[in-house]
Formats: C-alpha cells, sequence, structure tokens
C-alpha cells in the first residue's frame, strides 16, 4: 500500500505500507519506479496504469478490469474527452465511475486470482 500518509492496513506478511512525499504525484511515482515485470499494480489511475505497463507490470482496475498494451490507449484517450467535457461542461458534465458492487468485488478477486497465477508461472 503506497500513500503520502500514514493509512492503517492489515497486519500480513504479504502486505507492506510505504509512506512518501505529499508531493503531486509522489505516490504514482514510487509505484512506477517500483513497477516490472513481476509485480501486479492495482490502480483506477489511467495514467498510472500506463507508465506501469510501460515497466512490464501487469495492470488491473480496482473492479478487476485489466489494462493492457492493446487497451491503454483507448482508456488514454476516453480519459482525455472526460476531462474536456468536465471543463467544458462544469455542472452539466459526467459524473465519475459507478458505485462499486459485489460483481465488482467478485470480477476484481477472479481477475487478480488469474494474474498471481500467470505472475507465478512466468517466474518459474
Amino acid at each position: 500500500i503506497v500513500a503520502n500518509s500514514y493509512i492503517r492496513i492489515p497486519e500480513h506478511r504479504l502486505i507492506s505500507r510505504q509512506i512518501v512525499t505529499d508531493g503531486f504525484d509522489a505516490a504514482d511515482d514510487w509505484i512506477a519506479e517500483q513497477a516490472g515485470p513481476a509485480s501486479l499494480v492495482i490502480t483506477a489511475d489511467i495514467l498510472l496504469a500506463q507508465r506501469a505497463l510501460e515497466k512490464g507490470a501487469r495492470v488491473l482496475g480496482p473492479n478487476g478490469k485489466p489494462f493492457t498494451d492493446a487497451s491503454i490507449g483507448n482508456a488514454v484517450a476516453v480519459r482525455a474527452i472526460h476531462a474536456d467535457l468536465r471543463a467544458g461542461l462544469g455542472e452539466g458534465a459526467p459524473k465519475g465511475a459507478a458505485p462499486f458492487s459485489k460483481q465488482d468485488r467478485s470480477n476484481f478477486l477472479n481477475a487478480m486470482e488469474v494474474a498471481m497465477v500467470a505472475l507465478k508461472k512466468a517466474a518459474g
């Protein structure tokens, strides 16, 4: 878990906390620098997903949707379009993502299992 301030996390040998400075995108920068072919990055941030993919990491959204080299270009373009709409429409702009559902949780857990198995196979 990477954050710019203390955040409570479950005590587990496979979970650790990394606190970074409060600079703009400091957490994203740390994650992108650490990411590599043996990494699974979980993020809703499309630009961080792009940076992690460039480093060879596997990337999942919190809803289980994988970001891939084939899909990231479209995701970045849609993000830019939505940013332009928000800037131009103000209050009438489209809102954020739909609320997290039980199906999203199930999709995420399944996708994470698939990604972890693939990383394990790749590691030999």
